[in-house]
């Protein structure tokens, strides 16, 4: 393979389907390119931890019988699914000792619209244990290192594709986000994922389908690339009883679009979270770029005081009610967090399930009322930069102490809440040269704004903070 061929990981997504399109290259090449290039990372970072060539190379050979003519259709271009969602015919743990040698006989719905777009799935990603955390490892593949720096996290529980992204082993990855899941790791990572509406991208088969607090979402390293994929993995899909049709127009079509001046909210804690001083100096960095960008700026958040509690209440209760029977055949392989968190979810009573769901309530309504008079609201995608990769969770921010893993990611599980879309976009460096994140938040199904003010901002911010770096320990 020529030199020019085994850095393809270096264009991004659009100029390789470009290529692909126009047979300049080959669908082959650009595999060989990416299992090149995740063999070279591989040692440092741990982000693609199971691999499918021999699959990846079949469904190459069926990519003339597929369609074409659809603006997501990636025509060959290698994918990397997070190890969460099942890959027909591929080790699938989800994390968990419990399915060590667990390979699936279907795939998630997701996985077979990628394929029938023209992706071709290479590998799975690392997700600590049914991704539950932030911090992204477990007891069948170990850590996830921030490529950026060795020494620090990737950030989770979608760790495993942001740093395969952020290092150029794919230019295009599938996440998931509970609370945070694809915003805190895009954050840590310097790339790009978007926390859809509920709906926009079709899930499963799955034991709870009108859930909505979990959702499947794309990441890229830029947010062009994203619209792309976005365009990839939406649609209705009937099995789904959340989906929705694809919107009129191509959501890549939303890249330059002009949606006029806008009036965007700004909060670097929700005036109740606390938040690092770094994080704090990059929201006030958004906010002059939004400002630089002919937007009008202000400080202001909806009322989101009961947040923490109703989120650590239903999550608890999603796990409790999809992971139960899991939790009696093998309580003792489980690790000790979310054990916990099972746990608490079975003791809760119907009077505080009740209490959470109408607080919820009340928090979405509080959220459309914010957003008939803001366009967007800003806010960080965590309120801290990367730590290090030994510990699990900060255990103190400006002063406040975490009990527990989940209370230091409510800046993001917040947003879930709400049933909002999120953008997470690269923002500026920490003082350890370490990204640091937002993300943009709108109305429900409005992600064609989110993509048109996501480019235009990444466009303004200094370039090195989406292109493909090699891991380094600093």
């Amino acid at each position: 393979m020529s030199s020019d061929k085994i850095h393809l990981w270096e264009k991004s997504a659009v100029e390789v389907i470009a290529l692909l399109k126009n047979k300049e290259i080959s669908p082959k090449e650009v595999l060989d390119s990416t299992l090149n290039r995740i063999n070279e990372t591989h040692k440092s970072i741990n982000a693609v931890v199971t691999l499918c060539k021999d699959r990846a190379i079949k469904q190459i050979q069926t990519i003339n019988s597929r369609m074409k003519n659809h603006p997501g259709y990636l025509n060959g271009l290698p994918v990397v699914i997070k190890d969460l969602t099942d890959v027909s015919g591929v080790k699938t743990t989800y994390g968990s000792k419990i399915f060590y040698n667990h390979i699936p006989k279907n795939s998630d719905y997701l996985v077979e619209r990628i394929e029938q777009m023209g992706g071709i799935v290479v590998g799975k990603t690392n997700t600590p244990e049914f991704g539950a955390g932030s911090q992204t490892f477990n007891e069948v593949f170990g850590a996830t290192s921030n490529p950026w720096n060795t020494e620090y996290t990737a950030g989770g529980s979608s760790g495993g594709t942001a740093a395969a992204l952020a290092v150029g082993a794919a230019w295009l990855g599938t996440g998931t986000d509970l609370g945070g899941s694809l915003r805190n790791p895009a954050s840590f990572c310097g790339v790009v994922g978007l926390r859809p509406t509920a709906g926009i991208v079709p899930h499963g088969p799955s034991n709870l389908p009108f859930s909505t607090l979990s959702v499947s979402g794309p990441m890229a390293r830029t947010v062009e690339d994203l619209s792309l994929f976005l365009d990839t993995i939406s649609g209705y899909d009937s099995r789904d009883p959340l989906s929705t049709d694809s919107p009129k127009y191509s959501y890549q079509s939303s890249v330059d679009a002009n949606f006029g001046k806008l009036k965007v909210a700004f909060t670097e804690d929700y005036n109740f979270l606390p938040c690092d001083p770094e994080v704090r100096n990059a929201i006030k960095i958004a906010k002059s770029v939004f400002k630089k960008l002919g937007h009008e700026v202000g400080d202001a958040s909806p009322n989101f005081s009961d947040a923490e509690n109703t989120f650590q209440t239903l999550r608890a209760h999603l796990l409790a009610t999809d992971k139960r029977e899991i939790y009696k055949k093998h309580k003792k392989l489980l690790k000790e967090d979310l054990r916990l968190n099972i746990e608490k979810g079975m003791a809760l009573t119907e009077k505080e399930i009740s209490i959470a769901q109408l607080d919820r309530g009340r928090l979405v309504q509080n959220t459309n009322q914010f957003l008939e008079e803001y366009d967007l609201l800003v806010s960080p995608s965590a309120m801290v930069p990367p730590f290090s990769i030994k510990e699990h969770w900060p255990k103190k921010v400006e002063g406040k102490t975490f009990s527990n893993y989940v209370s230091w990611l409510m800046t993001a599980a917040t947003i879930s809440l709400t049933g909002c879309p999120s953008l997470a976009v690269p923002c500026t460096l920490s003082k350890n040269k370490l990204p640091i994140g937002i993300q943009i938040v709108g109305k429900a199904r409005n992600e064609h704004l989110l993509i048109s003010v996501g480019h235009q901002f990444q466009t303004v911010i200094d370039n090195n903070l989406s292109t493909p770096i090699n891991p380094t320990k600093r």
